[in-house]
C-alpha cells in the first residue's frame, strides 16, 4: 500500500501504525484499571523492532499510558532507528508515576509544555514528529491557547506537527477554525465509526488516526461467550467507552455481529483483524488505523494486513447488507 499524509504536516507515513496503549501495563482511572494486563517490555521491544521491518513507521503513545511506561518502552525500541519513523505521543492528563494512577487533566498551555519535555525525555528524543493533545472535550474557549502553545513548540523544533484526540464532528470543526494543525485522533471501527466526524477530516484535510480500530481485540474474532477478562484488564472496568463488554464479558449483541462479517473480513487469506483494519481503509484515504498489541504475533499480523490492502466496494456493501447499514 502506499503511504498516507498526515494532514498538511508533510509527513508521510505507513498506512497503519501501532499504538502503544497496551505495552504501557497496568494503570488506573478513576479507581479502575485502564491497561490492558502485565507486560514484557521485551517482548514488546522485539514487537515494535519487528514491526519496522514489514513496513511500519508510525508510532502512536501517550504519558497517560503506563503513566509513561508505554513511552519509556517505545524509546528504548527504536533509539537506533529514530530517523526512520514518525513517533506520535499525546498529553493532557495529570497522573501519579509512583501509583501508576491518572489523577485528572490539565490542558492549559503552561502544562502541556512541561508534558512535552517529559514526554521527550522518556522517549529518548529532542523532537516528536506528532503530539496530540489527549483530552477531548475541553472547553471550546480553551481550543486557541492550548495549540497556540503547540505552536510555539512546533516553531521551537519541539515537535513537527500537532493533533487532538476528539470525538465530535464539531470539535474536528473548531480544531480547523482555532488552529492550523494537521491530525484528529479518534475512536473508528467496525462496530463505531462517526462518518460526520471523518467527513469532517476529510473536508478539512486531516489525517484521521483510528484508535481502537479492532473495537478493543473484538475484530480479532477471536473471543466468545466463554471470554473472561480479568480485572487487571480495561475490559473488565466499566467505562463508557468500554462499550463492546459488560463485566469482563463480550456482549452477546456484538458477538452476533462479529459472526455476521467474518466471512467477508476473512476473505481473500485475511485474518479477521486485517479485514477489520482493511475495512478502514476502505471508508475513507484519511482513515490511518493504530492497532494496539502486546506481543510479537500481534504486531505482525497488523503489520502484514498493508501486504492485502483495502476490501473492495464488494465487500464493503457485503458487510453493510450484514449488518442491516
Amino acid at each position: 500500500m502506499d503511504k498516507r499524509m498526515l494532514g498538511n504536516s508533510g509527513l508521510a507515513v505507513s498506512p497503519l501504525g501501532l499504538g502503544g496503549w497496551a505495552i504501557g501495563g497496568p494503570f488506573t482511572l478513576d479507581g479502575h484499571q485502564d491497561g490492558w494486563g502485565q507486560v514484557d517490555d521485551a517482548e514488546s521491544i522485539r514487537a515494535i523492532r519487528r514491526a519496522v521491518e514489514l513496513g511500519v513507521t508510525l508510532f502512536d503513545t501517550a504519558d497517560a499510558y503506563g503513566t509513561g511506561h508505554s513511552e519509556e518502552v517505545l524509546g528504548k525500541a527504536l533509539k537506533d532507528m529514530r530517523r526512520d519513523v514518525v513517533i506520535a505521543t499525546k498529553g493532557g492528563f495529570t497522573y501519579d508515576r509512583e501509583k501508576r494512577a491518572l489523577t485528572g487533566q490539565d490542558w492549559s498551555p503552561t502544562y502541556i509544555r512541561r508534558a512535552l519535555e517529559a514526554s521527550l525525555s522518556r522517549l529518548g528524543t529532542d523532537y516528536v514528529d506528532l503530539y496530540q493533545l489527549h483530552t477531548g472535550f475541553i472547553p471550546d474557549e480553551a481550543v486557541e491557547p492550548v495549540f497556540f502553545e503547540m505552536e510555539r513548540m512546533k516553531q521551537e523544533g519541539m515537535l513537527l506537527a500537532y493533533g487532538w484526540s476528539t470525538y465530535t464532528r464539531e470539535k474536528v470543526d473548531l480544531f480547523a477554525a482555532k488552529t492550523r494543525g494537521a491530525v484528529i485522533q479518534t475512536k473508528a471501527n467496525l462496530f463505531s465509526y462517526d462518518t460526520e466526524a471523518i467527513a469532517a477530516c476529510e473536508a478539512h484535510g486531516f489525517a484521521c488516526l483510528n484508535n481502537s480500530p479492532l473495537a478493543m481485540g473484538f475484530l480479532s474474532g477471536k473471543f466468545s461467550r466463554e471470554t473472561r477478562f480479568g480485572q487487571d484488564d480495561v475490559r473488565a472496568s466499566a467505562f463508557d467507552w468500554t462499550e463492546y463488554f459488560e463485566d469482563g464479558k463480550p456482549k452477546p449483541e456484538f458477538l452476533a455481529r462479529m459472526a455476521r462479517v467474518r466471512d467477508v473480513l476473512t476473505s481473500g487469506g485475511r485474518t479477521a483483524a486485517q479485514g477489520a483494519l482493511a475495512w478502514l481503509w476502505a471508508k475513507s484515504a484519511a482513515n490511518i488505523p493504530i492497532p494496539g498489541f502486546k506481543s510479537l504475533a500481534q504486531a505482525e499480523e497488523n503489520a502484514r494486513a498493508m501486504a492485502f490492502g483495502p476490501l473492495s466496494v464488494e465487500q464493503l456493501r457485503q458487510i453493510d447488507e450484514a449488518l442491516g447499514a
